[in-house]
């Protein structure tokens, strides 16, 4: 069993919980494995991540990780600088596997989320965050270039000249800036009501046809970095595999009876 998260589950909702402030490098095997295990099951249509500490999460555990990687995070030449390499790799792959589940991940952030905590939330589809929630893209103070996703996912969400000013000085940002920039969608008054809203977002998601939301995300991932015309053709050679199904019968009927659809992802 995994000690640095867990798995709640509520019909077709799972909420994996951050069971730890600060990451060590168990956790990164543990994320990996956990969402590789979600997105295998067929039944899931939302994920919710949240924590249940007093903060989202502060980041690595750097006193951990020298620890247990000392090896590569010192001096020494090919065969040390190869297996950090290797090791960025891995540790990337944690945060891989969250962006690539075939369902909306909402991240529910309160109290700091600093480095490899803003990292994780980059890889969610959307991000709530209470009024105490504060963000960081820290590494450069720590003498390191961000390698874990922000880098390269944060522009896709805030734009470039945001992340530089973020990553360039590495200051901490309140919840107000951040949904200003974007980075949030929304921000709750505390964290109950966070916790509140992003179950009822996550329901939200989960009544509606679970293969068309999957078939909106993956249209969505697919377009990223293309042109206009690329995402179209992609979309229409998608819904003509697709369109046909009993939920879109479902639909019909509902509408015509004037009641609320039930989906079942056939």
């Amino acid at each position: 069993m995994p000690d640095t998260l867990r798995i709640d589950r509520d019909g077709g909702v799972a909420t994996v919980v951050l069971t730890t402030a600060t990451m060590a490098p168990r956790f990164f095997t543990e994320c990996e494995q956990a969402f590789t295990e979600l997105g295998r099951d067929a039944a899931l249509r939302a994920v919710v991540v949240r924590a249940e500490g007093k903060h989202f999460s502060y980041g690595l555990d750097l006193s951990a990780a020298f620890r247990e990687w000392s090896g590569s995070l010192g001096g020494g030449l090919a065969a040390a600088r190869t297996e950090f390499l290797q090791l960025a790799r891995d540790l990337q792959r944690a945060f891989t596997v969250i962006a690539r589940c075939p369902v909306p991940v909402i991240a529910a952030v309160h109290g700091w989320c600093i480095g490899g905590g803003l990292d994780l939330a980059s890889a969610c589809d959307l991000r709530l965050a209470s009024s105490d929630a504060k963000f960081s893209l820290r590494e450069t103070k720590v003498a390191m270039v961000a390698d874990l996703g922000s880098l390269q996912r944060l522009p896709r969400i805030i734009g470039q000249g945001r992340v530089r000013e973020l990553a360039f000085t590495g200051k901490d940002i309140p919840a107000e800036r951040a949904l200003a920039i974007g980075l949030v969608n929304d921000v709750f008054p505390d964290r109950d009501a966070l916790v509140a809203g992003a179950a009822a977002l996550a329901s939200e998601i989960a009544a509606n046809p679970p293969l068309v939301v999957r078939g909106v995300k993956q249209v969505l991932d697919y377009g990223e970095g293309k042109s206009v015309e690329d995402g179209l053709e992609y979309v229409a050679a998608w819904n003509a595999a697709f369109l046909a199904s009993e939920d879109l019968g479902e639909a019909a009927a509902a509408f015509a009876q004037k009641r609320p659809p039930v989906f079942k992802g056939r």
